[in-house]
């Protein structure tokens, strides 16, 4: 009898030692601007969409536990380089997330490839990240400077548009858009009269402005986001910019931005996204789930904060698979060999750069008589294949990409 017992006590610990075995333990940092200009595209936002999106999975897999926390790089490569070091090396982060600012975003980018950690970055745009500073530890989730100026760009030559000046935020992010988006006017015909380069978070645009209206240029591309493109746009308004004929393009508008703008200053701007709210159902029911994590009804995700959610789902995906998140190179791998399939994103692929792969939408800024409720902003005025997109891989110059 005491044999059976004791047989029977030996495979309950055995099948207690295989579930313990089971369990998949992962740290996420959400790596973003808190507090700043950048802080309603991704921040507290991205934060939120991190949850939900560990919510959703962890409740389908409840042997995965997940620990989030969150960080503000304040724009500032010193400073989001010391978080990553901290979080890699101290806290025993496995992935960190999101990373508005592009010169940042390429700081935190080798850390993490040293570190044999992993990086999404949902927030950063520059297309370095999957060109010439790509690694196998990196991913480009939601959009990129290419992605904008081949979508935006583009077609504003095709419709007139033939004429550009640029007024660029002189980092990283600012530079890699404008040279993008010349390279995009010119090879469709179109001319740069002229550029010039403001300091991150400027408040007076005027000097600036002053400029590209006396270029006479038919278009002002604006290469830099957030907060500046919102004071951009403002100040135009004030100096009769689209009066005198001149038009704003934003090369990278976010819904924050058009909410913060209202539709009266925003009207008629055309825009390249990757993810709208109001899209389709899906979207609108996770846009509630959203709001109601940040207790803010009057707040509209961004594709930022959507590619959080969807760049999290994919990689808790894959270190499931594998049964663990300690080796970046290997999780990344089974990221890049697995089809992506969200609820937000729907189906898409990870090339060999890094680049996460989805189709845009090229969108046009709602007036207010279009406008049929509140986050009513866009219409749809083309929708962007995924296959042309994003750079095509053999450009990017990609040190991964053989040949």
């Amino acid at each position: 009898m005491r044999k059976i017992l004791g047989l029977a006590a030996l495979t309950a610990a055995l099948a207690c030692s295989g579930a313990y075995a089971q369990q998949v333990n992962v740290k996420i940092g959400v790596l973003s601007d808190m507090s700043s200009l950048y802080s309603d595209i991704g921040g507290a936002g991205s934060t939120a969409a991190a949850k939900l999106a560990i919510a959703d999975f962890t409740k389908a897999n409840p042997n995965v536990k997940v620990e989030l926390i969150s960080g503000d790089h304040q724009n500032k490569p010193d400073i989001g380089s010391q978080l990553a070091n901290q979080w890699y090396d101290v806290d025993k982060v496995d992935l960190i997330i999101d990373t508005p600012n592009s010169g940042v975003a390429l700081a935190v980018s080798q850390i993490t490839a040293t570190k044999n950690k992993i990086f999404i970055v949902s927030g950063a745009a520059a297309s370095d990240l999957t060109g010439p500073k790509c690694n196998a530890n990196t991913i480009h989730w939601t959009y990129d400077t290419w992605m904008l100026a081949n979508g935006t760009g583009k077609a504003l030559v095709k419709t007139g548009g033939d004429t550009w000046f640029f007024l660029t935020a002189d980092y990283a992010f600012g530079h890699a858009l404008e040279r993008d988006t010349m390279a995009a006017v010119e090879a469709n015909g179109g001319k740069v009269l002229g550029k010039v380069r403001h300091p991150l978070n400027t408040n007076d645009f005027s000097s600036f402005l002053l400029q590209a209206q006396a270029s006479k240029a038919k278009i002002i591309g604006l290469a830099n986001a957030g907060g500046d493109t919102i004071n951009a746009i403002k100040s135009g308004a004030e100096f009769g910019i689209v009066k005198g004929g001149q038009k704003f393009a934003g090369l990278l508008v976010f819904a924050s931005d058009v909410n913060a703008l209202g539709l009266p200053t925003a009207q008629g701007l055309t825009l390249t996204e990757t993810w709208y709210w109001d899209m389709n159902d899906a979207n609108r029911a996770w846009t509630k789930r959203w709001q109601a994590e940040r207790n803010a009804a009057g707040k509209f995700p961004t594709m930022v904060q959507a590619g959080v959610y969807s760049g999290i789902t994919h990689y808790l995906k894959a270190v499931t698979a594998l049964k663990s998140a300690a080796d970046g190179k290997a999780v990344v791998a089974q990221m890049k060999k697995t089809p992506t399939d969200d609820a937000l994103f729907g189906k898409g692929t990870i090339r060999a750069d890094g680049r996460k792969v989805h189709d845009a939408y090229l969108l046009e800024v709602k007036s207010p008589a279009e406008s049929k409720y509140p986050g009513d902003f866009y219409k749809v005025k083309a929708t962007i294949p995924a296959a042309e997109a994003f750079r095509p891989l053999k450009d990017g110059n990609c040190p991964l990409v053989s040949g």
